[in-house]
């Protein structure tokens, strides 16, 4: 099977345990103001690359992984390409890898066919890092152009399972910043039973440049990054560990 890759990174750092081999899938329907990718936004602006291909070149890395590593694909939203995500870990497991999946949520439904697809995924899958953008509704939809709601059920069902979470929150001036949503976000991350550890990113400028090369106009411009004290406030606040 064949899925739409956007790139390859051979030696992540910071996207799961370890060192990892990092899958960057193309396509995703969430529009987000402070998108340091979008160029990944199109699925067939990627490469179509077969799952034999990325195990085969992720196992040349192997011998860096030592005890923790593996596999991580992340997107754009790699639960658009599912069918192939399942194939991909499948096949990791096969060969003993460890699995993780960076996900945003955004395409999670308890409606078939895609629930019972989301089953059968995980039965491959190690670890998630579940990427929750922002705790209030309207909000979340003013950052990204959709509803939280169904990416909270999402955290709920993975709880349920009991399926290792780690939870990311990028914190961004005058959008997430807020005591009054941090202090929410942790009641919530509170009645969750599967997280591992929590991780607040501070919102960068980094990807500014790629909306202007696209002819798009960068919806935070002027918005600086969070301070030091305003990151420690947050990690705080969500009690990130």
């Amino acid at each position: 099977m064949e899925g739409y890759i956007h790139s390859t990174e051979s030696f992540g750092s910071v996207d799961g345990p370890g060192v990892r081999f990092v899958i960057f899938t193309a396509g995703c329907p969430m529009r987000w103001q402070f998108c340091h990718n979008p160029d990944t936004w199109n699925m067939k602006t990627g490469t179509l690359t077969s799952t034999d291909d990325l195990i085969k070149k992720a196992l040349r890395y192997r011998s860096y992984w030592g005890d923790e590593g593996g596999i991580t694909v992340s997107g754009g939203e790699p639960l658009l390409q599912i069918d192939f995500l399942t194939e991909l870990f499948k096949k990791a497991k096969e060969n003993g890898i460890h699995t993780t999946l960076d996900t945003s949520g955004n395409p999670f439904t308890r409606e078939e066919p895609f629930f019972s697809k989301f089953n059968e995924l995980m039965q491959y899958t190690d670890l998630i890092l579940l990427d929750i953008k922002h705790i209030d509704e309207k909000e979340h939809i003013r950052l990204t152009g959709h509803t939280n709601k169904n990416i909270l059920d999402l955290a709920t069902y993975l709880s349920d399972m009991k399926k290792p979470v780690w939870i990311r929150h990028v914190l961004v001036p005058k959008r997430s910043d807020k005591d009054e949503y941090l202090d929410r976000l942790h009641e919530f991350i509170l009645t969750l039973h599967n997280v591992e550890r929590v991780e607040v990113l501070p919102y960068h400028t980094l990807g500014a440049y790629k909306w202007k090369e696209l002819g798009m106009e960068y919806p935070l411009e002027g918005i600086d990054p969070p301070t030091a004290e305003r990151v420690e406030n947050a990690r705080k606040r969500l009690g990130a560990f």
